[in-house]
């Protein structure tokens, strides 16, 4: 593995110096503030202004046709990590979007891509269901052809952002008498559609997501993204653009692994719990005078380091592990302040960790089911056997 630093020429410091001042601009402590307090990682205004001046567009675009080279691309997304954009909604937003592009009709790209690309449309992703886990193909959610449309029954868990979406890409159930891969469709379906109901839901993190439901809902065909009944060939690329498992960039620039925006903000916790125990206590002692606090805190950032340079779907466990097992060091150095909430000083943010490393397990596909494909994809070895244990 290559860790050498890469030297930015003068077009790549300009365009970095552009970029912070940019989103030091629009991304405020006002924004930081209402983003915490409704767990909507979105923010319109900030939205439209990246759309308004080009980053939409160019962070969609291959570099061959104009889009961000891959050391701006790079930056881009240190950069967006670094300001605390409120930002996991645009990834979702141009993941669905390039599967528009590639299987969705004429007619259907021209509706909705240039608005994608100038932040006045969003999409979400109509996954899991209130009984499906992650195993997305055992779909129950129907779509029963009706003349020159298609008419959709069924619910969805987790349609994050819904609220803030125009298009909600649905995996539906077309053929239930098929084989599970060989009876899905998926639609681009409009959430302003009669019969769609959105759901708000909070979790253990703080953040927003959705429960939506589809009651007699009408879509016409145009709204079909793939072959009818070919919905795992549409589902499969996003699927592996959402897990982190797509071809990487031979140059070592590609983003590291998904969830890599989470490790950035525990290492700034790990920082700031590191500044709050070296201060000195009102009798003049400091906690890293104990030498178990140093341990753990080192101990800390070697984990740190270690998920920070694990790439693709082992970064992706190793990200969520790292956080779940270092957050409760965190909260117990710092003692009771630890339990307090993130803005307040001295706290260091190591309690949100605490609540943001759970769900960041199971975001996009829970650690069991990377730890199948790590041991299936990688290492060769069979499907789990989740059986009950035989008993003589």
């Amino acid at each position: 593995m290559d860790f050498s630093r890469v030297e930015l020429d003068d077009g790549d410091r300009a365009f970095q110096d552009e970029l912070r001042a940019f989103l030091t601009a629009v991304v405020t402590e006002d924004v930081i503030a209402r983003d915490r307090l409704t767990g909507e990682n979105f923010d319109e205004a900030v939205h439209l202004a990246l759309g308004a001046a080009g980053y939409l567009a160019r962070d969609f675009t291959a570099a061959s046709d104009g889009g961000f080279t891959a050391v701006q691309r790079r930056i881009w997304e240190l950069e967006v990590g670094r300001a605390h954009t409120p930002w996991f909604h645009w990834p979702t937003t141009a993941m669905v979007a390039h599967s528009v592009v590639r299987f969705g009709s004429a007619e259907l790209r021209d509706e909705v891509l240039p608005k994608v690309l100038s932040g006045h449309r969003r999409l979400c992703l109509g996954y899991t269901e209130p009984e499906g886990g992650s195993d997305v193909a055992t779909c129950k959610t129907r779509a029963v052809r009706d003349g020159d449309g298609w008419i959709i029954n069924g619910a969805k868990m987790f349609t994050s952002n819904a609220q803030n979406a125009h298009y909600v890409f649905l995996i539906t159930n077309t053929d239930p008498g098929a084989a599970k891969h060989q009876s899905l469709t998926m639609f681009l379906v409009p959430l302003d559609s009669p019969g769609v109901e959105i759901q708000p839901l909070r979790t253990v993190d703080g953040d927003r997501t959705n429960i939506t439901f589809y009651s007699d809902v009408r879509v016409s065909d145009r709204y079909r993204v793939g072959e009818v009944n070919g919905g795992w060939t549409v589902l499969r690329d996003a699927l592996h653009a959402e897990h982190g498992t797509v071809e990487r960039d031979a140059g070592g620039l590609s983003k590291l692994a998904t969830m890599s925006e989470h490790l950035l903000v525990t290492a700034e916790a790990v920082d700031a719990v590191a500044a709050a125990v070296a201060e000195p206590g009102a009798d003049g002692g400091r906690l890293t005078d104990d030498g178990s606090v140093c341990h753990r805190l080192g101990r800390a950032v070697a984990r740190l380091e270690a998920a920070m340079s694990t790439p693709q779907m082992y970064g992706r466990v190793a990200i969520a592990q790292t956080m779940r097992d270092i957050s409760p060091d965190l909260m117990d150095v710092l003692g009771v302040a630890g339990a307090l909430p993130a803005d307040t000083a001295g706290n260091g943010g190591a309690e949100y960790i605490f609540r943001l490393a759970g769900p960041t397990g199971i975001y996009g596909g829970t650690l069991e089911v990377f730890r199948n494909m790590i041991a299936q994809q990688a290492l060769g070895l069979g499907r789990p056997n989740y059986s009950p244990a035989r008993t003589s």
